[in-house]
């Protein structure tokens, strides 16, 4: 009984995740008012009015998207805050960190970047409040290498060094077929330029 029980949430769950990356994949390719729920329940296999089980309905997909991705982002920069002692340890680890993010939730980041209005008032405060967090993540961070700069020096270096590393993966799609250029590394020490320059 348990083990079906803990199947079926499985399931769930991976249904749950199956739709986000879709909606995610289709959000970037068109824009959130150029996908339907049909489109998006006919992505993962089911019909759009089932996707009313998971998601009352778009608007409220759109912030699970943005909303679930804004909180692995503090959950990971807290992660890395944990995992390593000095601050240049730390900076290096979430760069690492960042870059693999923008690597993989490209189609995220575009969304996020067009589509961000269209949240409701409530999803779109959580995901400022919980960016603002990730945010300060590294302010702490560069503050500890960069004492005598002000935090608003900071934050504008930050938020830099998200530009470059988050609008990068858009255009460079055809080099991270095998053999081609090592973006990562690319993004990993342009972004350590940046910041401790």
């Amino acid at each position: 009984m348990t083990s079906g029980a803990t199947d079926r949430e499985r399931a769930k769950a991976d249904r749950h995740a199956a739709i986000l990356h879709e909606a995610a994949t289709l959000f970037a390719e068109r824009g959130f008012s150029g996908v339907s729920l049909e489109e998006i329940g006919g992505a993962v296999g089911i019909s759009g009015p089932a996707l009313y089980r998971h998601f009352a309905n778009k608007q409220a997909l759109l912030g699970a998207i943005l909303v679930e991705v804004s909180e692995r982002l503090l959950s990971g920069g807290r992660a890395v805050l944990a995992a390593h002692a000095s601050p240049g340890a730390r900076l290096e680890a979430l760069i690492d960190f960042h870059v693999a993010f923008a690597l993989r939730d490209a189609d995220v980041i575009r969304v996020q970047d067009r589509d961000l209005a269209s949240l409701s008032d409530e999803d779109r405060h959580t995901v400022r409040r919980l960016q603002r967090e990730y945010v300060e993540v590294w302010i702490g961070i560069l503050s500890a290498l960069h004492p005598a700069r002000d935090p608003d020096d900071l934050r504008v270096r930050a938020h830099a060094c998200f530009g470059l590393i988050n609008s990068t993966p858009h255009s460079v799609r055809a080099l991270r077929s095998p053999g081609g250029h090592d973006v990562r590394g690319i993004l990993r020490s342009m972004a350590h330029a940046s910041l401790t320059a």
